[in-house]
């Protein structure tokens, strides 16, 4: 394995969660998904080729 290439793979997958995942947030707050004070959010992690991969991030973001 090719440390700097995996890294690389690695930073690019995490851009592309991070980015349209923050589209997606301002999405659903926009056209009023999120009318409480607070929108709870959990990201899991999961791969089919890697069963024991589960990470879950959870955080709540205020809304006012």
């Amino acid at each position: 394995m090719n440390e700097d290439r995996f890294n690389m793979a690695v930073r690019k997958f995490l851009k592309e969660v991070g980015v349209t995942s923050q589209r997606e947030i301002e999405r659903i707050v926009r056209e009023g998904a999120g009318e409480g004070r607070s929108l709870r959010l959990r990201m899991t992690l999961t791969s089919e080729d890697a069963p024991a991969l589960k990470h879950v991030v959870e955080t709540t973001i205020d809304l006012h």
